[in-house]
């Protein structure tokens, strides 16, 4: 065998192998291998959008954290100052109805003092009737001398 020949047809089968591999196989690679690309730089895109997100995400809860956060202190805010209100409101009608208690008792009062002198005076008057009657020794007459004894209470008013 000739070595020559043999080279030469193994130079031919091997650019005839190359040629196949860059036409027909090498393609195909090419194309397997560029859609894994794609779907790497996808991915790692689709990754990146979700750390974005997620980083977007957090930001607003903090943000929504701090809201309810303030609005609380707000609605603690109101609710002391509401009460404090209600505590000054109740001590306005505690003393109010103090001040109507008071009222009405010093009316009570009044009213009683003004009973006990007129029984004071209905009782003097009837002292001094019956003293009178002691020492004129005499018998008076207590309905003949009523319009007396009433210009005598009238008087001691």
């Amino acid at each position: 065998m000739n070595i020559n020949a043999t080279l030469l047809g193994q130079v031919i089968w091997f650019a005839f192998f190359v040629w196949f591999v860059a036409k027909i196989v090498w393609p195909f690679f090419q194309r397997v291998i560029a859609e894994r690309q794609k779907d790497i730089a996808d991915g790692l895109a689709a990754a990146e959008r979700g750390r974005l997100e997620l980083d977007s995400a957090t930001r607003r809860a903090e943000e929504s954290i701090q809201e309810a956060r303030e609005r609380a202190a707000e609605i603690i805010a109101q609710a002391e100052r509401r009460s404090a209100q209600m505590i000054e409101e109740a001590r306005a009608q505690a003393k109010e109805e103090g001040n109507r208690e008071k009222t009405a008792a010093q009316a009570e009062i009044d009213q009683q003092v003004s009973r006990a002198k007129e029984m004071l005076r209905e009782q003097i008057s009837a002292l001094v009737v019956a003293g009178a009657e002691r020492i004129l020794r005499r018998e008076v007459d207590a309905k003949a001398h009523a319009g007396l004894l009433a210009q005598l209470t009238q008087e001691m008013r």
